[in-house]
């Protein structure tokens, strides 16, 4: 695809978020309210009256995807936000507009207006009560899965406008990754960490995002009590890996499902960190997830499929969510694992063949029958506008990524750069 044809396909993108706006429904939808929660709250706790509970949703789900404005309405999402500034800056960096520059501001700003107002330090949680298999989260309960996005939003931003409002916001987002959220030993050397700042840990996405996020502000911060929290949080990761190259969701005997994008999320992050350190383990790790993830997350026609094996009956066949991580991570890997350029271009190819509406949004679902169109910021429209992004700007740039890292996660520190690109100080102890 050509650098021309992939900025057309964005600028009609963001055309239609201009006139579809900034909130939109979600794939939790059909759980946010109060019907539906207490829906899925039952079906936790009974699983023969839950099922029946549900049914009315899930059969929405897969055969009326708009029957979710009749569950919820429309919300702003920070984890969207974040993509979508980050997607913003990308466009900025590879022509040099500056309204896209304005642009990625303007998601800061919305970003400022809707942190957890029940904590000290900046952090971000979802904007609806969310039920799980352990309980509610309560809406604006801070995440680790969804602060990190923030971070780097801010991170690359700031190193296109050196603010220090956004420097002081950066130090904050870092405060509370290391103090609200919390660890837990799971071996000598390794610790989990908590979803939030409530529970006990063990899922292994969330020990990976942190692990990336202290690794970029020992970088960034020059404070080595982030790699040492770090560390012990990559070090769980590596611990969690399967004897075949994959891992589970979570290292609690329940959640022992793979799918692809909880698998591209802990890819990206040992990739990110190995660019910030050149880790070892990160790259062993890599290699062999790497390998899993080609052979097992992906369909007869070398798209992403949802799951290796399916925990739970699914509804549908395609996840736009997937699509935009396996473009992620073939973008940060590839020079390191040459195998994953040629899903990259057929994932692209498939992206702007089938799932580009006529109003310039993507798909959001590939059901069993039909497609689900329902926009959905959170839930894949932020996460492929950012990751089709990032392709172009690594495209824009491919005369100088020799001097490039892999991904603005982001190898330089406030006022000087890094020692040897990122490699590892002589102050810490050796990766091996």
């Amino acid at each position: 695809m050509t650098v021309a044809e992939l900025s057309k396909v964005l600028a009609n993108f963001t055309a239609w978020l201009d006139g579809y706006g900034e909130t939109s429904w979600d794939y939790q939808s059909f759980f946010a309210g109060p019907v539906g929660g207490r829906a899925k709250a039952l079906y936790y706790r009974q699983r023969t009256a839950g099922t029946a509970a549900v049914s009315p949703m899930i059969f929405c789900e897969a055969f009326l995807p708009s029957a979710r404005q009749l569950f919820h309405h429309r919300i702003r999402f920070p984890i969207a936000d974040a993509h979508y500034a980050m997607g913003f800056a990308f466009l900025y960096e590879a022509n040099g507009n500056a309204p896209y520059l304005e642009r990625a501001g303007h998601f800061l700003n919305e970003l400022k207006k809707s942190r957890c107002p029940d904590f000290k330090e900046y952090c971000w949680g979802y904007p609806f009560d969310w039920v799980t298999r352990n309980g509610v989260i309560k809406r604006q309960t801070p995440l680790i899965t969804t602060t990190p996005y923030v971070y780097e939003a801010f991170l690359q931003t700031y190193q296109l406008d050196q603010r220090e409002e956004w420097k002081g916001i950066l130090e904050s987002i870092v405060r509370h990754a290391t103090v609200d959220i919390k660890d837990f030993r799971t071996s000598e050397t390794a610790s989990c960490c908590s979803y939030t700042p409530f529970d006990r840990g063990g899922v292994v996405n969330a020990a990976a995002y942190r692990a990336f996020l202290l690794t970029s502000a020992f970088r960034v911060f020059s404070k080595t009590d982030y790699w040492e929290i770090a560390e012990r949080n990559l070090n769980f990761v590596f611990e969690s890996q399967n004897s075949d190259g994959s891992w589970y969701y979570a290292m609690d005997g329940v959640r022992d499902f793979v799918d692809h994008f909880h698998t591209c999320f802990v890819m990206k992050a040992l990739g990110k960190i190995h660019a910030l350190t050149g880790h070892r383990g990160c790259l062993e790790a890599l290699s062999k997830g790497v390998d899993y993830y080609l052979e097992n997350l992906f369909a007869d026609d070398r798209l992403p499929k949802p799951f290796a094996r399916a925990p739970r009956l699914t509804v549908y066949r395609r996840e736009l969510y997937d699509c935009a991580e396996c473009i992620n991570v073939c973008l940060l890997l590839r020079d390191r694992f040459p195998q994953l350029r040629k899903t990259l271009d057929t994932v692209v190819g498939g992206i702007v063949k089938d799932w580009i509406k006529s109003d310039g949004s993507f798909r959001s679902r590939r059901l069993l029958l039909g497609w689900d169109n329902v926009p959905m910021h959170r839930w894949g429209q932020s996460q492929m506008f950012r990751a089709l992004a990032f392709y172009l700007r690594e495209e824009s740039k491919s005369g100088d990524r020799d001097q490039k890292t892999d991904d603005p996660s982001q190898c330089t520190s406030f006022g000087r750069p890094l020692l040897e690109k990122c490699k590892v100080s002589p102050t810490i102890r050796k990766w091996e």
